[in-house]
């Protein structure tokens, strides 16, 4: 699987940009949020999915990694394709298309085009409890880029088998009982003692 692509822009247009990555050029499919954020770059990274389907391999480019994790979550959704999730994602960021599907906001999600009501609601059924997860406040890391310390020590906590809800509460009264800010393996640390 290839992660992400860095390199020189060689292509852009709202639609699709070619990396050049050392003479070899990636053609990659990306939404507008993309385009606007590398369209007054000359090189950069992109974070990437590669599509695969029965006739084509498609990889597409996100900017952010809030974005790929968004589509990601998306494209899990049936009866929603690649195309309608980069559609989603030209049209709303990930933290508006997070707020809408958590909100209940069918009218918002049904104003994307290729959205209709049975899609807007589909999404909302079947996304809301992983999005509500997530914090809807846009000064927090996790709404930015999707993970965040607490939560990837809370995932570090159950890679070692400690229940997900054990794990949560440790972490919670961890980050509850210090005001400083701690690594990843200070909370860790910290959250095993408080189990």
């Amino acid at each position: 699987m290839i992660a992400f692509v860095r390199g020189n822009f060689a292509v852009k247009t709202p639609a699709r940009v070619v990396v050049d990555v050392n003479g070899v050029g990636y053609e990659l499919q990306v939404s507008l949020n993309t385009y606007s954020a590398i369209s007054n770059k000359e090189s950069g990274q992109l974070f990437t999915y590669l599509h695969i389907t029965e006739n084509a391999q498609t990889l597409f480019g996100f900017a952010e990694w809030a974005e790929k994790e968004m589509f990601l979550h998306l494209i899990s959704v049936s009866g929603v394709g690649a195309a309608t999730a980069r559609m989603m994602l030209s049209g709303m960021r990930p933290d508006e298309i997070a707020r809408a599907i958590v909100q209940g906001n069918t009218r918002q999600l049904e104003g994307i085009k290729g959205i209709g009501k049975k899609s807007a609601e589909r999404l909302i059924v079947e996304l809301r409890d992983k999005l509500g997860k997530l914090s809807l406040d846009p000064a927090t890391p996790q709404l930015t880029g999707f993970q965040s310390v607490d939560a990837d020590a809370v995932n570090a906590l159950v890679a070692l088998g400690i229940g997900k809800a054990v794990a949560e509460q440790a972490v919670k009264k961890t980050l509850a009982a210090t005001t400083q800010d701690l690594s990843l393996e200070d909370i860790i640390k910290q959250a095993l003692k408080n189990l």
